[in-house]
């Protein structure tokens, strides 16, 4: 791992510091694991742009998905 310093304001620091204490974590666990939820919740929301981007540009035609329909029926 590489060691990053980083500058908040005190409430912020107070605020993780209250975090931390309660689940029992350190600093630097919290914050890799909220700067990795953070980036992958970016990730996420860059893909569904692209998948709504990819529709707008070449929208489902009637008809396109009806040979899986079949597929999603339960039986008995």
């Amino acid at each position: 791992m590489k060691t990053v310093q980083m500058t908040f304001n005190e409430d912020l620091v107070a605020e993780i510091d209250r975090i931390v204490k309660k689940l029992a974590t350190t600093r630097s666990a919290f914050a890799r694991r909220a700067l990795q939820a953070a980036i992958d919740k970016l990730n996420e929301e860059e893909m569904e742009r692209k998948h709504r981007e990819g529709y707008a540009r070449d929208p489902v035609k009637p008809g396109e998905f009806s040979d899986w329909e079949s597929e999603h029926v339960w039986g008995d």
